[in-house]
């Protein structure tokens, strides 16, 4: 059940202020100095240095949680166009077919991310072209300077989650010197100014009526959301909002992408979750069974969605609708890939951080993971 609270809590910056004691607001909202920052960094760091041996087979982005979305986003910026492969490895084994003629770049906010020190280790092993994103003086920044790999610090701002575009732009940069995404310095700065303008329209002291991140957090209180992406791009940013629904707000989510989720979770509409009759007419219908809350449908609109998914987006939004499933839609701004997908993935972290102190949650900390690793301590 919602926070009856939750309301008044989102109109009160001292309240805001009170209940994210960790600071995740002003995490998120350091986005666009991470970008200038990052890309100073990975040049300063020698990233032109990778077009010297042409491009690689493929490139393969090691990384778990809020380090492992920067190949997601990259391969998302990169596009379908994209003349070579961009994969993400989330474990602790790196696919069969990598080999010396492939990139992979180790990405670790920490530099300590056990999976991602393993699969580093077995590139180098392997004689993989090598790239590492993580904290300067780790374990990862180590084992670069042993296997002479080209390494590019990283400045936390908290939470390795809120640190996304200071582990991203390194990628972006690196990608640009081999020709495989069009990220010139003017557009990082121009997608800088995006995040920044977002900062400001979701900014504590603005109103719940006019913040577009605490309107759509009260929206989604007590439901259960199902994300959809209306493009691959989008369905990154799905991605996004999700994992920061679970960290941020500790709350559950489904992410997707259309025309996928045309293909089976729209059956959901027709389901127990449906909170309300698919006919509002039928006066026989038991009210006492039907639940306060239930599926909230999630839209992330990209400005370039093939025109069938166009048309599957408004068809899936008129369904739920009609079946009493509440629809929200995130539009994504600017017209490249790169100011698309950080306009909607600084949305939802916004939606995330307010939902959760809307809920009376404390944002930043993550003690069931903290608790898991202790488990698994050999």
């Amino acid at each position: 059940m919602s926070d009856p609270d939750g309301a008044d809590r989102l109109e009160d910056p001292s309240a805001i202020e009170a209940a994210d004691p960790g600071g995740m607001l002003r995490q998120v909202a350091s986005s666009a100095a991470q970008i200038r920052e990052a890309r100073r960094l990975a040049v300063e760091a020698g990233a032109a240095r990778l077009a010297e041996e042409g491009r690689p087979r493929a490139v393969v982005v090691a990384g778990m949680g809020g380090s492992g979305i920067s190949g997601d986003v990259l391969a998302a910026v990169c596009g379908t166009g994209c003349p070579v492969p961009v994969v993400t490895v989330r474990g602790y084994r790196l696919p069969g077919w990598v080999g010396a003629a492939d990139l992979v770049i180790a990405v670790s906010c920490s530099g300590g991310t056990e999976e991602t020190l393993a699969v580093a280790a077995e590139a180098a092993r392997r004689g993989c072209r090598l790239m590492f994103v993580g904290a300067a003086g780790s374990p990862l920044a180590d084992l670069a300077e042993r296997t002479r790999a080209l390494f590019v610090p990283v400045r936390s701002v908290g939470q390795p989650r809120a640190t996304l575009w200071g582990l991203t732009v390194p990628l972006l940069v690196a990608a640009r010197e081999l020709g495989l995404a069009d990220v010139p310095d003017a557009l990082l700065e121009a997608t800088a100014g995006r995040l920044e303008d977002v900062a400001h329209r979701c900014r504590p002291a603005s109103e719940p009526f006019v913040n577009p991140a605490k309107r759509a957090a009260l929206d989604l209180m007590g439901d259960i959301p199902l994300v959809w992406g209306t493009s691959p791009l989008a369905g990154t940013a799905a991605y996004r909002l999700c994992c920061q629904l679970n960290e941020n707000a500790k709350y559950p989510g489904v992410y997707g992408e259309l025309p996928e989720t045309d293909h089976n979770q729209v059956m959901a509409f027709d389901g127990y979750f449906a909170r309300r009759s698919a006919d509002p007419g039928d006066f026989f219908r038991d009210r006492a069974e039907e639940a306060e809350h239930g599926i909230h449908l999630v839209l992330l609109r990209d400005a370039d969605e093939h025109p069938q998914v166009r048309k599957r987006r408004e068809a899936s939004a008129e369904l739920a609708a009609a079946r009493g499933v509440p629809v929200t839609e995130l539009a994504a701004e600017g017209v490249h890939p790169l100011e698309r997908i950080a306009t909607l993935i600084a949305l939802a972290d916004y939606v995330t951080v307010y939902l959760a102190i809307a809920l009376g949650v404390d944002p930043t900390p993550v003690p069931a993971i903290q608790d898991l690793k202790a488990r698994i301590v050999e």
